[in-house]
């Protein structure tokens, strides 16, 4: 499909009911290639069911995307040797250590040199020390970073996190948003589904923000911010965010 070469994702008018619920009414966005796009909505807007029909696990009623270059319903091999998909929760296993996780991943691909592909996803995502232990002593954050890293093996082109950060704690939280800055740092195009606003303040190129089945708005931060006039105020004075307080009496991670 030569009009999806320009983006990594291209979605138009797509829709999608489940019997008499129509969850996607008519949704269109671009994703630029090595960019984090946000999709932002509350719970039952249609966030996983675009991530699903992206991903070629469901198929669209009406409208067409394509990932990569290839359309999702007529080359779904090829969008799924484009893609990475991590869910809401850690699809790691827990007997393994985090290394044997990235190995058995590296051989099930028929990659060469799967300990090398293991210790360098390792220090990519700062799990070095902890390649050895075994997942099930692993924080919440580090098996959510180990889920990234185990996506990223045969270094697909397009990522989709499906609210990656659901049930983990403030600090978890950052150092999964440092693991998607590094991703896109690299030139991966991420796709993240939340329904977090700060998540997709912090992480976020444009934002969409996709509410009963539609994509309301659709822009930079900046643009969504000058959708709301300024608050006037007599004086200003700067106020430590809740993040602030957190890493200042926690510390930030080593």
């Amino acid at each position: 499909m030569t009009t999806q070469q320009a983006a990594a994702i291209q979605v138009q008018g797509l829709e999608k009911s489940y019997k008499e619920l129509q969850v996607l009414r008519g949704v269109d966005f671009d994703v630029a290639r090595g960019s984090i796009f946000a999709l932002l909505g509350s719970n039952g807007a249609g966030k996983t069911t675009v991530v699903k029909i992206l991903s070629t696990l469901l198929k669209a009623d009406a409208g067409t995307a394509g990932v990569n270059g290839f359309d999702v319903a007529t080359q779904a091999a090829n969008v799924r040797e484009s893609i990475s998909l991590t869910g809401q929760f850690a699809a790691v296993d827990e007997i393994l250590s985090g290394r044997e996780n990235l190995i058995l991943v590296a051989r099930l691909r028929h990659l060469k040199n799967p300990g090398t592909i293991a210790d360098e996803l390792l220090a990519r995502f700062s799990l070095t020390d902890a390649g050895g232990r075994k997942v099930a002593t692993y924080s919440g954050g580090m098996r959510r970073r180990l889920d990234i890293a185990m996506s990223l093996i045969g270094n697909p082109p397009v990522i989709f996190l499906d609210e990656p950060t659901t049930g983990l704690d403030p600090q978890a939280r950052i150092e999964v948003w440092q693991a998607v800055k590094e991703l896109a740092g690299r030139g991966t195009t991420v796709l993240l589904t939340t329904q977090y606003l700060d998540e997709a303040e912090q992480l976020a190129d444009r934002i969409a923000i996709l509410h009963e089945g539609r994509i309301i708005v659709n822009g930079t931060l900046d643009e969504l911010k000058q959708l709301l006039p300024p608050a006037k105020v007599e004086y200003i004075e700067k106020q430590p965010t809740l993040e602030d307080v957190f890493l200042t009496l926690v510390g930030t991670k080593a």
